[in-house]
């Protein structure tokens, strides 16, 4: 490695440990009872869990064309 490419690695290694020197540490456990009340508020609303109507669902099947 030359001097210059070297020096260039190392401001991308010195920038990316900034950027996760940045971030705020969650621990797990709360991560998981987060993500879990997320889960249990939006229940109602998501369509896997609840179905989709007929009318607004992109994924039913199509008519079949009956003038043939």
């Amino acid at each position: 490695m030359s001097g210059s490419s070297s020096v260039a690695a190392m401001k991308k290694v010195v920038q990316q440990l900034q950027l996760e020197a940045g971030f705020n540490c969650v621990k797990v456990s709360q991560a998981a009872a987060d993500l879990k009340q997320f889960c249990l508020q939006n229940a109602q609303h998501d369509p896997l869990l609840t179905g989709a109507s007929s009318s607004t669902n992109p994924f039913r099947p199509q008519k079949v064309c009956s003038f043939l």
